[in-house]
């Protein structure tokens, strides 16, 4: 599994980095790859313990005594005892975190969508995003036995969904609300996993899938058509001119919305049934974290299909001029993934997630302090209903602010003042950014440029190493190289020389070798009868 998560972020780096002359898409690589490894440094770590605990890496084997080892204790240096199956799960949950893009990691995710839009369609909505979500509900047997570890998936999931809602309520390029719409409903997938839910997260998964790669290659037909236009602002007018593109676009809207009937509406609610019915307060707060994020889906959804197709034209009358529906060979794949975003929610949900289903097999487990779905089922209709009323209420809210006012899409007086400061901090996506360049990045940058860079690698490992040695050896045989001058006395006195020291070296490695005073004398002695030797000689 670590090999093929591995290779999932190499694949996303090398796409993402596309376009190569990009400098944003460079960017954008980079900065995937970096938070990742934050995240897959977890992972290692996650490993590591399972290792030092069971002796094996094999599932089979770890999750056959998960059930002994809830009670062993581990102290990791610098903190107090925690249960291993705890620290465990908390370790593989940074893997996920980094990999699903949660909270705290999540700001590679929208810069990702540099990219083309058939990569963030594939691999940012159905694969590498979701590999966090699937680590979650294949590790099951662990965190069923580590309950702190699954409140905190929970808190996490709940904060993600909510924070990704209000931030694309804001955005203005096309694909970036696309993207945070994928970080919301991780979050959801999440927080699912945390209830014990595992197949009602997993089911959404698959669910999310459709419906998301529906809008993400949408999006890819209107970018096409408006010459890589991506932001919809510029866009609008183009219901008549892409009226194919916009049915999709539409469908995929509904589904991704909750609508009922749809398939969003089967998995999603059910994820918030899910933690309303479970009865405990981090359940409670996720529940309304995601009814809020389910305002703000409705809310961005209708907003953008008003900017990009039903406000008036924004651009110049060359592009709408060249503009045109896709391509059959475009039309294809958006046909196929609209009747998934349609049919497959009430066509497999009970086949999936209903009680008593033999689907999952032994492939899921939960304990059976953790089954909820029995209290979720039994919950009011006035309370299931609560997220479709809030997403329809986001879309009904986005239909009357920007039908209402048009192309100008700007509410002049007191409205502005009032909203402006909330505008800012959501437009600047909760000055996460800020934080991690100003207080993250710069100082390492710093540091990496005066200590390691200048300190290290070129203060002492280039000096001692092999910059170092090959200005050495450049010194000493330019100072040997004024030996050569020609000269046949000068080469004697260089012979005598080195004779006189090989003398003297002999000498020493004998007066530490011999022992005794007789022996130092007889030495000294037999040096001088060969120096006079030597000089009678010469």
């Amino acid at each position: 599994m670590f090999v093929g998560w591995e290779g999932v972020g190499l694949c996303s780096y090398l796409l993402i980095n596309f376009w190569y002359t990009r400098i944003q898409a460079n960017k954008a690589a980079i900065k995937a790859m970096l938070v990742n490894r934050v995240g897959d440094y977890g992972l290692v770590l996650g490993m590591r313990l399972i290792y030092m605990e069971f002796r094996s890496r094999d599932y089979a084997t770890v999750f056959a005594l998960a059930g002994e080892a809830s009670g062993d204790q581990i102290r990791v240096r610098g903190s107090r005892d925690c249960g291993v199956l705890k620290r465990i799960g908390r370790f593989l949950f940074v893997g996920a975190v980094g990999k699903s893009a949660q909270l705290g990691l999540h700001t590679w995710l929208p810069d990702a969508m540099e990219g083309p839009t058939p990569v963030s369609a594939l691999i940012h909505a159905a694969t590498m995003v979701t590999a966090g979500v699937f680590l979650m509900a294949r590790c099951s047997p662990r965190l069923e036995y580590a309950p702190g570890v699954r409140e905190v998936v929970t808190r996490f999931g709940g904060m993600t969904a909510f924070f990704a809602g209000t931030v694309g309520l804001v955005q203005n390029d096309l694909k970036r609300v696309i993207a945070y719409s994928t970080c919301s409903q991780l979050g959801y997938m999440m927080f699912a996993c945390g209830l014990s839910s595992y197949e009602v997260g997993v089911f959404h998964l698959a669910n999310h899938a459709r419906f998301k790669a529906l809008l993400f290659l949408s999006a890819g037909s209107v970018i096409h058509a408006r010459g890589d236009d991506q932001d919809i602002r510029r866009i609008g007018g183009l219901v008549r001119i892409l009226p194919r593109t916009y049915a999709m676009m539409f469908i995929g809207s509904i589904a991704l919305m909750g609508v009922p009937f749809r398939t969003g509406f089967y998995s999603k609610d059910v994820i918030l049934e899910v933690a309303y019915g479970s009865y405990t307060w981090y359940g409670h707060v996720a529940h309304w974290l995601g009814t809020g994020a389910a305002f703000c889906t409705g809310f961005y959804s209708m907003r953008l299909l008003y900017y990009t197709f039903l406000a008036e034209a924004g651009g110049h009358r060359k592009i709408y001029e060249g503009a045109h529906d896709a391509p059959r060979r475009m039309a294809i794949p958006l046909r196929v993934l609209s009747v998934g975003s349609v049919r497959v929610g009430w066509t497999t949900k009970d086949r999936m997630i209903g009680l008593g289903t033999p689907f999952w097999g032994q492939a899921l487990y939960t304990h059976v302090d953790g089954r909820v779905r029995i209290d979720a089922e039994l919950i009011s209709n006035q309370v299931k209903l609560i997220p479709v009323r809030f997403s329809l209420g986001g879309g009904g809210r986005a239909r009357w602010r920007y039908g209402s006012y048009g192309n100008a899409k700007i509410v002049y007086g007191r409205k502005v003042t009032r909203l402006k400061s909330r505008y800012v901090y959501l437009s600047k996506k909760w000055f996460f950014d800020k934080v991690y360049t100003e207080w993250v990045v710069v100082p390492a940058r710093h540091h990496a440029y005066h200590t390691t860079y200048k300190g290290i690698d070129r203060g002492v490992i280039e000096r001692r190493g092999p910059a170092g040695l090959t200005q050495a050896l450049y010194q000493r045989a330019k100072r040997l190289g004024k030996i050569q001058s020609g000269e046949v006395y000068h080469y004697s006195l260089i012979m005598v020389i080195g004779r006189v020291r090989l003398l003297m070296r002999t000498m020493s490695f004998a007066t530490t070798t011999r022992v005794g005073e007789y022996g130092r004398r007889s030495f000294e002695k037999r040096f001088r009868v060969c120096m006079r030797y030597f000089a009678f000689n010469r």
